[in-house]
């Protein structure tokens, strides 16, 4: 607190003064026995001017002192101030300190029921989830046990619709895990190549039922990351680009590197993004125009990419001009920069 900001505090309180001795003086010059010399008059005021100033600043240096402490006490332990704060020494603030603790034991009893509310949600998430899969995974047999008995391209589009429900449970999943990620993830070298090829398998019917060429070049390179995650990463902006490229349309898969990162890219000659709707793709829920022409589209996949690529220390940039491609690229720091990125995203 500075001198300024306590005196306009006390603003009244001087205002007073001011017209207290003004009554006095008046009163005292007035006096029609003309009883006080003039000389007494001024004696007085200047006597109480000073002794008024003395309370002023007196007042001030203890208040400041108080504040002081309260200050540091914000600053260094911002969470538990109410423990940290200064031994109030007036009555207004014991108030003051009474108004806190109520604030801050009703908002903690409000986090708490949060974290126990959302503790629950997430545990309801993830056994549904687990529990869901097993009559995905039943279906997926019943469908191949039933080859040759039904017609293949009532079961092939039956399959092709339980193998959006599987992304989606996987995103429901990985979304409710977002938050507690830095309790499960494990960050080694990995090379591309093998997990390129597993991406490109596990969409292998997408890509034969949609007639779309595959390219996959230079991915022969080692990369810093966690292999679940990445795997749902690339799945995720696999699926988008099978989704918004055309039958007989391609998409190529390659990486490059300099001094600085390596880079994984995903390019397709598909729809493409309007110039108006590049900019917020990787907002969470954002459709945009394709996702107005595409109903299936649920704005998070993108999102969540982006997401836990950063969680990784990864980023992700995207490309594209409407109606005739999509580039997506994912951007691994070299070891020398890795630490510093990953250590900001999960703290």
């Amino acid at each position: 607190m500075r001198l300024y900001e306590y005196l306009l505090d006390r603003k009244y309180l001087i205002l007073f003064y001011l017209l207290l001795m003004f009554f006095v003086t008046a009163v005292i010059s007035l006096d029609p026995g003309g009883r006080v010399n003039m000389n007494n008059v001024i004696y007085i005021n200047g006597v109480a001017l000073f002794l008024f100033i003395i309370y002023l600043l007196g007042s001030f240096v203890f208040k400041q002192q108080f504040y002081r402490q309260f200050q540091k006490s914000l600053e260094e332990n911002p969470g538990g101030i109410i423990h940290t704060m200064p031994t109030p020494g007036t009555y207004e603030q014991r108030l003051y300190r009474k108004l806190l603790e109520k604030i801050y034991l009703e908002q903690k009893n409000y986090l708490e029921k949060l974290y126990t509310q959302r503790k629950e949600d997430l545990e309801f998430t993830n056994s549904w989830v687990h529990e869901i899969k097993t009559p995905l995974a039943t279906s997926h047999l019943l469908i191949e046990n039933s080859r040759g008995k039904c017609p293949d391209g009532i079961l092939d589009s039956l399959e092709e619709e339980l193998v959006r429900m599987d992304g989606l449970v996987e995103q429901v999943l990985y979304y409710a895990r977002r938050d507690d990620f830095a309790k499960d993830y494990f960050i080694q070298e990995h090379e591309l190549k093998p997990l390129i090829n597993e991406l490109v398998k596990n969409h292998a019917r997408t890509f034969i039922s949609k007639k779309i060429r595959i390219t996959i070049d230079r991915i022969d390179i080692m990369v810093l990351t966690d292999r679940k995650w990445l795997m749902f990463i690339l799945s995720q902006v696999l699926s988008n680009s099978l989704k918004y490229t055309h039958e007989g349309g391609s998409i190529s898969i390659y990486a490059e590197e300099n001094t600085e990162e390596k880079r994984l890219v995903i390019v397709d000659n598909g729809i493409g993004i309007k110039a108006e709707d590049i900019g917020r793709v990787f907002d969470r829920g954002f459709t945009g125009y394709n996702g107005r022409i595409f109903s299936k589209s649920t704005g998070m996949g993108l999102y969540l990419a982006r997401s836990l690529a950063r969680k990784l220390g990864h980023e992700m940039t995207i490309e594209s001009e409407f109606k005739k491609y999509t580039r997506v690229t994912i951007h691994f720091p070299r070891l020398g920069d890795y630490y510093r990125q990953v250590y900001r995203q999960v703290t």
